[in-house]
């Protein structure tokens, strides 16, 4: 046997030992394959395997306002490919900004009250991007990130490789201190999120920004799970709190609650300049195709006039809480649309979502390590205005015949 066949087998041992330790653990993930039912939101079917299906209903979606499925933004995405054919063609700089791209930049501008936005082709790329240049920018940089922030911003922290302090999670204490522990004239910027998707909670964002005006720093938001959601026109937790002038960089997706795919950051025109004349993952990369760039502007603007979307999908999740709470079910009541329903074991996690897919046709993703800490794994809950009272009534009988079954624990009612 040829020496190189022998170090192929030997490598491919600790690829099996790597999977065979996340399976150990009850953390495999599974991806469901499902296709969404265009017009039936939030139906959708589910292909068990290549001879059989079933129509579900999807509990966990990201497209919080079901604009994947809008006849306008569908229209405008047709059109786009009927007038200007499917990709791009390039990056930004060579061929691939189109006037598709332009006018949603000047709409997202808009949507924010900033001078200028920039797309990246993900929220993910756009924090990491954005995040991982601003060292070279700003020489001397210290970063100062709350510990739950989401892994792209984690991922772009760290590919600054500059001095980065983590604070505790909305923790203005432990902020403040570590911001006064640094030399007072070294440049400084907080990097923390409005909507926590995982805990359902809220970053106190006005106090955070007068720590950053007293110590100096710039502030940096992540808004996806906000934009389209909160807000007279859908401008985030910044525009529904009257803050969006005091923050420097709002990042956002055009992924979920805009039904699309794509990222972005707003703000003062010589920052984006910066960040679009020096972030490599906004330069080396094809941008996102016209269709979708119009698409998203479709979506945008309509979202802008439509703050009675905004109310049904409040009324649905906190319908959804009070069914919850009724039943005794532990699930983190926070003052977002995201509902998490706490089982806090990994295989029994995915267990119960196997079986409301297999057996009542309702899909809602197992939350794992290293998503959310060991013992936290949680069903987490996304309703929309879509979902309707009879979905609710079955989602409630499915779980209470499975839940005393696993021999979870309920919570007392007052």
């Amino acid at each position: 046997m040829v020496k190189g066949v022998v170090m192929a087998q030997d490598y491919r041992k600790f690829f099996e030992t790597a999977v065979d330790s996340v399976r150990g653990e009850g953390r495999y993930r599974v991806f469901q394959d499902i296709r969404r039912i265009k017009g039936e939101f939030p139906k959708a079917t589910w292909y068990k395997d290549d001879i059989s299906e079933k129509e579900i209903v999807v509990w966990c979606s990201n497209d919080y306002l079901g604009m994947g499925q809008n006849e306008c933004v569908v229209e405008a995405v047709k059109s786009a490919v009927d007038a200007a054919g499917t990709g791009s063609g390039g990056t930004r700089n060579i061929a691939g900004t189109t006037h598709y791209h332009v006018q949603l930049e000047k709409e997202l501008a808009d949507l924010h009250d900033k001078d200028r936005a920039l797309v990246f082709t993900s929220g993910y790329v756009a924090n990491e991007a954005t995040l991982g240049v601003m060292s070279k920018i700003l020489p001397g940089l210290i970063i100062f990130s709350d510990e739950m922030n989401h892994a792209s911003m984690i991922s772009g922290i760290q590919r600054a490789r500059c001095e980065k302090h983590i604070f505790k999670h909305n923790d203005l204490a432990d902020l403040e201190a570590k911001l006064k522990s640094v030399p007072a004239d070294a440049p400084k910027l907080i990097a923390f999120e409005s909507v926590y998707s995982m805990d359902a909670d809220i970053a106190p964002i006005e106090e955070i920004c007068d720590l950053a005006d007293k110590y100096g720093a710039l502030t940096y938001i992540d808004e996806v799970h906000a934009v389209g959601m909160y807000g007279p026109r859908g401008g985030g937790v910044c525009e529904e709190r009257g803050l969006m002038d005091r923050v420097d960089v709002i990042q956002g997706t055009l992924a979920k609650a805009y039904g699309m795919i794509g990222g972005y950051i707003a703000g003062e025109e010589v920052i984006i300049d910066a960040v679009r004349s020096m972030a490599s993952g906004f330069i080396f990369t094809t941008s996102i195709p016209p269709s979708t760039a119009a698409g998203a502007l479709r979506s945008v603007k309509i979202l802008k006039i439509s703050p009675e979307v905004r109310a049904q999908h409040k009324e649905r999740a906190n319908t959804l809480k009070d069914h919850f709470r009724n039943a005794g079910f532990p699930f983190i009541d926070g003052d977002t649309h995201i509902v998490p329903l706490m089982v806090s074991d990994p295989i029994k996690c995915k267990a119960i979502s196997d079986r409301l897919i297999s057996e009542f046709g309702i899909y809602v993703q197992p939350i794992n390590y290293p998503t959310v800490p060991r013992g936290t794994e949680r069903l987490r809950f996304t309703p929309s205005p879509f979902h309707t009272d009879l979905m609710m009534e079955q989602l409630l009988g499915a779980l209470h015949s499975i839940w005393d079954e696993f021999e979870l624990k309920r919570i007392k009612v007052a």
